[in-house]
């Protein structure tokens, strides 16, 4: 058996996020936490959020898990889920400038609204850019669930994992080392959303 920590730091949906890994992974132990020793000693951990970046990075700084993200990226399998994926990045356009994590170089951008419905919101199709233990058993341009009005431009290419176009083409996964981010909610995306988190649990990195 193994432990699988999703951070709870009050701005993730992680009901769902802890339901939809249980139902993949009914013999690992999962469970929500804001415990630094406790996510420090999981196996795996997963990293969503919903709302504000700057809320988050406020919420993150007062629950002490900052250091603790940073160390746990590099040193054991890490998904990263909707502001999971953005928090990850060095600054948003956000309230005129926020700063992120600085694990991953790149910015966060705001959908221009043009003739667009902001937030980016619904099903959309994902083009897998590599080859990923985290793609396995999900075809390419399968459609996944998103909501957010902002998306991520990484610094380099070559951590691109998936593309979504909404207006413009943007980058909706990333993947490093141990690390694994996506734009879009796996646990609310039926079958493939499954598929991806069971395929998380079972990454021998």
């Amino acid at each position: 058996m193994q432990s699988i920590a999703i951070i709870d730091y009050g701005m993730g949906n992680v009901r769902s996020v802890q339901k939809a890994l249980a139902h993949v992974a009914p013999n690992d132990q999962v469970f929500l936490t804001d415990d630094a020793d406790l996510i420090t000693q999981a196996d795996r951990i997963v990293f969503p959020g919903q709302g504000a970046m700057g809320a988050c990075m406020k919420a993150l700084t007062q629950h002490g898990l900052v250091d603790v993200i940073k160390c746990c990226v590099d040193e054991k399998p890490f998904l990263g889920i909707c502001l999971g994926l953005q928090l990850l990045f060095d600054h948003s356009e956000e309230n005129n400038g926020i700063d992120g994590l600085s694990i991953v170089s790149g910015n966060v951008i705001k959908f221009a609204k043009n003739n667009l419905k902001v937030p980016h919101m619904g099903w959309n199709t994902i083009k897998q850019s590599i080859e990923h233990p985290l793609w396995h058993n999900i075809d390419d341009n399968a459609r996944f669930y998103s909501v957010h009005s902002y998306y991520v431009e990484a610094s380099h290419t070559n951590m691109v994992a998936g593309v979504t176009n909404y207006g413009v083409d943007f980058t909706c996964a990333i993947a490093q080392d141990k690390l694994f981010a996506v734009q879009f909610h796996p646990e609310k995306s039926q079958n493939d959303g499954l598929q991806l988190l069971s395929n998380f649990v079972n990454w021998q990195v």
